[in-house]
């Protein structure tokens, strides 16, 4: 009978998850569609397309191209969180994420690498990051879920785990480079930075494994099952999405997120023409990358709060701050 129960449950996520591709893939992911066309068009004649020469049509393509690889992020939400849903916490939290990292290191790495030379363009998207999550998407979570819900609960362990690595960390990264003195400015020296951006990795590694693994039910909703008996149990009661139907959403999940990746070349490059000739602060240049990298992160954190789910919420924004830092901090070091 067991055996039965799973098999439909299955069959029953499966469809779900078709059905989710068939209903909103007509309209959801034409915007992907339009990420890809317009990622081989201008691969295809790039050379002939006025992309940093001509000012009204670098600031307008750059527009166009934020806005459509915005429209591939909302893509990026719909699929993180259908497959958060198929899967427990804090896994699906991971998902977007580290789907978000993903977009803030390609960008970041596209405008540090091609623009002019900036020091402070890595110091000042963390610090853009902190700011947006820490104050923005969780202030908006907050009262989005108490207007809608009332009253909701969440795991203080878990948030406190990440907010003792995200406060010492955010230290390092934002403050201890104006006191050093191996360098000119608010900077530190290559081997500063190397090894700090290892540090950071290897702590948010660590924290990683503690987080899926011993420590799993400090992010988890409380009426989570703790026990190895209580989880069994819930196995057999919880539907459960089958491999196939993970699969299939995980797919939707790369197909949108690879556009992002790949428009981040031109818009890297329409970002450092637009601030050397509006003669913009540096900084403007970490507000934009923070704005299109957490743009996925505020919605599914809205969402999850709305639909009494504030665990998940905390998890998001919380979670963002601290990739941001490790991931973050750690990959973009050794790719310059």
């Amino acid at each position: 009978m067991t055996t039965t129960m799973r098999d439909d449950v299955d069959v029953t996520a499966a469809a779900a998850a078709k059905q989710i591709f068939r209903v909103r893939g007509r309209f959801g992911f034409l915007p992907v569609f339009l990420g890809w066309t317009a990622w081989a068009l201008l691969a295809a004649f790039g050379e002939w397309v006025p992309l940093g020469v001509d000012p009204h049509f670098t600031l307008g393509a750059g527009a166009v191209l934020f806005m459509l690889m915005l429209g591939c992020v909302f893509s990026v939400v719909r699929c993180a969180d259908n497959l958060g849903d198929s899967v427990r916490e804090p896994y699906g939290t991971l998902v977007l994420t580290l789907s978000a990292t993903i977009i803030e290191v390609s960008l970041m790495l596209r405008v540090m690498l091609e623009g002019a030379e900036n020091p402070t363009l890595l110091r000042d998207t963390v610090f853009a990051v902190l700011m947006i999550s820490m104050n923005g998407l969780v202030g908006f979570a907050l009262t989005g879920g108490a207007w809608q819900q009332r009253e909701q609960a969440f795991n203080l362990r878990g948030a406190l785990s990440f907010l003792q690595l995200i406060v010492p960390i955010s230290l390092l990264v934002l403050i201890l480079p104006n006191y050093t003195r191996s360098s000119p400015g608010p900077t530190l020296a290559p081997h500063q930075e190397g090894y700090l951006g290892l540090l950071c990795v290897i702590v948010y590694l660590l924290f990683l494994v503690l987080q899926t693994g011993r420590h799993r039910s400090y992010f988890d909703h409380l009426h989570a099952p703790v026990t190895e008996g209580q989880r069994a149990a819930e196995v057999v009661h919880r539907p459960s999405a089958s491999s196939g139907a993970v699969m299939l959403l995980a797919g939707g999940l790369i197909l949108s997120l690879v556009p992002v990746v790949l428009l981040s070349h031109y818009l890297g490059m329409a970002i450092n023409f637009g601030i050397d000739e509006m003669h913009a602060p540096n900084a403007l240049g970490g507000l934009i990358i923070a704005s299109l990298g957490l743009t996925s992160e505020g919605i599914g954190a809205v969402r999850a709060a709305l639909a009494k789910r504030m665990q998940r919420a905390v998890n998001i924004c919380l979670g963002s701050s601290l990739s941001t830092i490790g991931p973050l901090k750690g990959s973009i070091v050794p790719a310059l």
